[in-house]
């Protein structure tokens, strides 16, 4: 195998790791301005949601139709929210540059679950969570809460943070006094150490394919 067809080979091999990935990066079960859920695309080519979905904990595909965000490009993010799509764009000052599906009637309970899935009704990601049923884990009543890169589909709640102004997320307040980030999501960058490690990954393939 010549040098530069390995090379395309990890190139290839790692961008098919990371195609077209919806996750649940952010959400607020109660607020002021609405309860919302954030997806984002934290891979590297767009996803189609056409006959996407969500529920809640009753985990029944098909029960919320997310068809209406269509193509979702890389690192672009969508909002589900309860109150309307203009009401929450106009309470976030988001400018019209966000997909919002508004008037969900699933609405989430302090405790509860979040599920995305796909067209073919395969459970994408999920999310459960709730302060009282997990102790001393966050609650999202006025605040957001956002997942850091390393807690991408894990469905772990101690990999959550909530929301305060100025953070990573560069979460502001709306209109109404809540907290958050909807409509972006700022990934953890990798340390220099890990980056390094993936180098040597990449080296390491191409010497056992030579």
């Amino acid at each position: 195998m010549t040098r530069a067809i390995a090379i395309a080979a990890v190139l290839a091999s790692a961008s098919s790791a990371q195609a077209g990935i919806m996750r649940i990066t952010e959400w607020m079960y109660s607020g002021s301005t609405s309860e919302y859920i954030e997806f984002c695309n934290i891979g590297v080519t767009p996803t189609d949601m056409t006959g996407w979905s969500y529920d809640d904990s009753t985990q029944t595909p098909g029960s919320v139709d997310l068809s209406l965000f269509g193509m979702v490009m890389p690192g672009e993010c969508v909002i589900l929210a309860e109150s309307t799509a203009g009401a929450f764009n106009s309470g976030w000052s988001l400018g019209g540059t966000v997909k919002i599906i508004g008037g969900n009637t699933e609405n989430l309970g302090r405790n509860d679950e979040i599920n995305l899935y796909n067209y073919r009704g395969d459970l994408i990601d999920r999310l459960t969570y709730g302060d009282q049923t997990f102790p001393g884990t966050i609650r999202t009543q006025n605040f957001s809460g956002w997942v850091s890169a390393d807690g991408f589909g894990e469905n772990d709640l101690s990999d959550w943070t909530l929301s305060s102004i100025g953070d990573l997320q560069g979460s502001v307040m709306s209109a109404q006094g809540d907290i958050g980030s909807p409509g972006r999501h700022v990934p953890n960058i990798p340390e220099p150490s890990s980056l390094a490690l993936l180098g040597l990954g990449a080296v390491a393939l191409f010497r056992r394919r030579r």
